[in-house]
């Protein structure tokens, strides 16, 4: 090349096959890790069949996923008789973030010395029988003879026997304490003269997350109640409160909220500050002081609501019933069974209708 001759490069056309392969292999390298990319998500994302269907007895899918027919299907309370877990969402459309078991549930029964007789055993030969670890008795004294039959549950509180306001707020705060010293995921407050589906409950609870904030029950008022503030500044105060008389659930990530404002008797000084009962000082300061709104479930049961209207075919899906004795009439479940005589809160034959196989049952089911 002659000096100030422009320099003329040209392309090595024995590279370009080479460059050509080596461009096909890239290609072909990013499509396989594309395709294995969507392999991944479609299945892993959905969970093969393999890996949804659980061990034996522990059904964790919806239960539109295998889907069958209402004459096939054993009823919730046939399948809990026979150990199997009530794991199986209602609800929601989606697989549930942790599986809620019975041994989650924290169930406390608040009582009084002057109704352990008339009103704990029904309790003791029905419903506790499905739920003797998980069940706690609140009362306001040592009862030694109670003690042996709950198998140890019985709990002091050393409050008053009176049903006055404060009274009241002492057991529902040694009751909240107690429960903040376990580690279960659900806080479930009943009376004594509550009936509790426990399988139902705990299927109910499995459709939602112990780890979000959830105030679970039934209001007995047809409005939110509105009272004074005694803060420094006077104001109408409007909030919803669950009736302990139905029952109701805190989930413990609520409970974990509330202990600046309700551990350690702090509960009692709040319900004294409000002038009223427990289950009201509750709602009072999950809606009113944590600003979380209660979640109505028409599934729980008071007293204070006519017990005849819950149809027969629906009692399966119920969580807790009550009863009451208004002069000369019973209000009580309109379910047949057992002798009126020997049952006149029906709750014998409420749970031979959910429970059949129970030795006490007339026309007991065989296994």
């Amino acid at each position: 090349m002659d000096k100030g001759e422009p320099a003329v490069f040209t392309l090595d056309k024995t590279k370009m096959p080479r460059c050509r392969r080596l461009f096909q292999l890239l290609l072909f390298a990013v499509f396989v890790l594309y395709m294995g990319l969507l392999f991944y998500h479609n299945y892993y994302s959905r969970g093969s069949l393999s890996q949804q269907v659980p061990l034996k007895g522990r059904p964790l899918l919806k239960k539109h996923i295998f889907e069958r027919t209402l004459s096939q299907q054993p009823s919730i309370n046939d399948q809990y008789e026979n150990g199997l877990s009530t794991e199986v969402s209602s609800a929601t459309a989606t697989i549930r973030p942790p599986a809620t078991t019975l041994d989650d549930v924290f169930i406390s029964v608040k009582t009084t010395k002057s109704y352990h007789s008339s009103r704990l055993p029904i309790i003791l030969k029905t419903w506790f029988q499905l739920a003797k670890r998980q069940t706690w008795f609140f009362t306001d004294t040592d009862d030694e003879e109670f003690q042996l039959k709950t198998n140890g549950h019985m709990i002091n509180t050393n409050c008053s026997s009176s049903h006055n306001r404060k009274a009241l707020c002492c057991k529902m705060s040694v009751e909240f304490d107690t429960f903040l010293n376990t580690d279960k995921k659900w806080f479930c407050h009943f009376d004594d003269d509550n009936y509790v589906n426990v399988p139902r409950l705990v299927r109910f609870l499995a459709d939602y997350n112990p780890r979000e904030d959830w105030y679970l029950g039934k209001p007995s008022i047809q409005a939110p109640l509105e009272i004074v503030s005694k803060d420094k500044k006077s104001q109408m105060v409007r909030f919803w409160f669950a009736t302990g008389g139905a029952g109701f659930c805190l989930s413990r990530a609520l409970a974990l909220k509330m202990m600046p404002l309700a551990s350690d008797g702090k509960f009692i000084s709040i319900g004294e500050r409000i002038r009223l009962p427990d289950d009201v000082t509750m709602g009072y300061i999950i809606e009113h002081l944590i600003k979380k709104p209660l979640t109505v479930i028409d599934e729980f049961h008071s007293h204070l609501e006519p017990m005849k209207f819950i149809r027969k075919d629906l009692i399966e899906q119920q969580i807790s019933f009550s009863y009451a004795k208004l002069k000369e009439e019973w209000n009580v479940v309109r379910i047949d069974g057992i002798d009126e005589r020997f049952d006149q809160n029906r709750f014998l034959s409420l749970h031979c209708f959910l429970f059949p196989r129970f030795n006490f049952c007339p026309n007991r089911r065989k296994k």
